[in-house]
């Protein structure tokens, strides 16, 4: 499973267009993703004091589009390189951080 952080209004939108397309995919090239060890770090450093926000669970073998795992610093990161097909969407959860505005490590489902 990889996971991409995403406001609950993009989201809506996103299945109201049946697509999503990150604004990361016109400035980037790509989707920015997470694996389920990642990603309390990246909310960290790029989401902390956001509320409403979700966490997608993406199953990778359902994307259409490529996945690369990227290099970022000193880890890889999982980038999608085109539209998220929505079917690939396993589920969307809420994503809050805590009273001091961090996220902690979510739990997730078995697929982790």
């Amino acid at each position: 499973m990889i996971l991409h952080i995403i406001p609950r209004q993009q989201w809506e939108q996103a299945q109201q267009a049946g697509i999503y397309q990150a604004d990361s995919l016109d400035t980037e090239g790509f989707v920015h993703c997470s694996t389920p060890a990642q990603v309390a770090k990246v909310a960290n450093a790029f989401f902390a004091g956001q509320s409403g926000l979700l966490l997608l669970c993406i199953d990778p073998d359902r994307v259409r589009a490529e996945i690369r795992y990227d290099a970022v610093e000193d880890d890889h990161f999982p980038h999608i390189y085109g539209p998220l097909n929505l079917d690939a969407v396993l589920e969307a959860i809420a994503f809050e951080p805590n009273a001091n505005g961090q996220f902690s490590q979510p739990q997730l489902s078995d697929n982790d």
